[in-house]
């Protein structure tokens, strides 16, 4: 149950205090969040066949749906709620590779995933499936899907050291003294390692490309994009920010407001579809940030947090043409590799959760290994296959009644 706000503070007049930090816990929620896991947005979009314009497209489409849906959701609710793009959606993509029938396909499988969002919150047996769904097996699924990207820092370390190394070694130290900003420090270094690349090289960035602009693609509907992209980022998004995402607001006592959370996530998803935008859902380990003591100690207050951090977003929007501009001109491995140190957390959360339990193993290591082989059948991705083929190993080696 949620516990009372504590009372509003008050000054020595007895005149109410105006406290700042729920905005400065809303900015600092919207920066994290942008921050450590753009790369990863970047990196998965490239791979489904969008160009650099496109790409571009569909951060700025992310980011907005981001920003205006928490502002609706705060605003409405009085609740701390903070939403977020999908990163192991975003991972999805980036091992998924290009579909049968190219970006507008992968852009149909978008819109498809939002609409199964916002089916999640208006069809109960929906929920009731995906809770079917094993958590382990969810999460081996994700652990498959994000190991070749995570592999992507030490391989670059073999082919451009020089640019990589200071990147790696900002994010080990700040994972030592400040573990929150250890991505994004460890962007920064990557954006004055490429900036400085591209000064001694001569090269300039056109002014036009910093211009934030969204760029429409007609969606095509394929069964092979479907199955091979929308379930599964249907799936892990579930699975991996949504569900974690309620958890969190409910360990600082508040509810989240499902229905109106689904509908919202789906319909931006679905909005932000035909301009390149994969997935939107309940921010999880950020949530924190803006629902826990850091966004005041007056819990009746703490939604403004939430509010700020879209307005935050809205604000990063319009920079976010900008890096895109700049990453592009990166050597090649340098998005993955950042994207990789991103995903670092995840990756290790996964496998820990997948297999937590010693009677229950097989299931969840078959799903991570066919998930990390890449193995494509019929046109369809290796993180539909994994899990089909971890729900079978399961139900095979599952113990019978006597």
């Amino acid at each position: 149950m949620p516990k009372s706000p504590a009372p509003p503070q008050t000054d020595k007049a007895g005149a109410p205090r105006t406290d700042s930090r729920p905005v400065i816990a809303g900015i600092v929620t919207a920066l994290v969040g942008f921050t450590s896991s753009f790369a990863v947005v970047l990196a998965g979009l490239r791979a489904v066949g969008a160009d650099a314009g496109q790409a571009a497209s569909g951060l700025l489409a992310l980011t907005l749906a981001v920003g205006l849906g928490v502002l609706l959701l705060a605003w409405r609710s009085k609740v701390p709620v903070t939403l977020a793009w999908s990163t192991p959606g975003a991972a999805l993509l980036a091992a998924s590779g290009m579909p049968d029938g190219g970006w507008p396909a992968a852009v149909g499988a978008f819109l498809a995933a939002g609409l199964l969002l916002a089916l999640a919150g208006l069809v109960p047996a929906l929920g009731r499936l995906m809770a079917r769904i094993p958590s382990s097996l969810a999460q081996a699924m994700l652990a498959g899907v994000l190991l070749q990207l995570c592999l992507a820092p030490f391989k670059a370390l073999g082919t451009v050291p020089l640019f990589v190394g200071p990147v790696i070694l900002c994010w080990l130290v700040m994972m030592k003294f400040a573990p929150r900003w250890a991505v994004p420090g460890a962007l920064l270094v990557a954006l004055a390692v490429i900036g400085t690349s591209l000064a001694s090289a001569g090269t300039t960035v056109e002014p036009a490309a910093l211009v934030p602009a969204l760029a429409w693609t007609t969606p095509a509907f394929t069964l092979q994009a479907v199955a091979g992209i929308a379930i599964p980022l249907f799936v892990v998004t579930m699975a991996s920010q949504n569900v974690p995402g309620v958890a969190v607001l409910r360990s600082f006592g508040y509810e989240t407001p499902w229905r109106p959370a689904m509908l919202v996530t789906g319909a931006g998803t679905v909005l932000g579809a035909p301009f390149g935008g994969h997935a939107i859902n309940l921010a999880a380990l950020s949530a924190a940030l803006a629902a826990g003591e850091e966004a005041g100690a007056d819990r009746g207050r703490r939604w403004v947090a939430g509010f700020t951090s879209g307005l935050a977003y809205l604000v990063l929007a319009a920079f976010s043409t900008a890096l895109v501009s700049v990453v592009s001109q990166a050597p090649a491995g340098m998005l993955q590799a950042v994207a990789g140190l991103a995903l670092l957390g995840t990756l290790a959360t996964a496998v820990s959760a997948a297999l937590a339990d010693p009677e229950d193993r097989i299931a969840p290591a078959v799903t991570f290994l066919m998930a990390a082989s890449g193995l494509a059948f019929a046109g369809i991705g290796s993180a539909f296959w994994a899990l089909l083929a971890g729900l079978a190993v399961r139900f095979v080696l599952k113990p019978r009644a006597a």
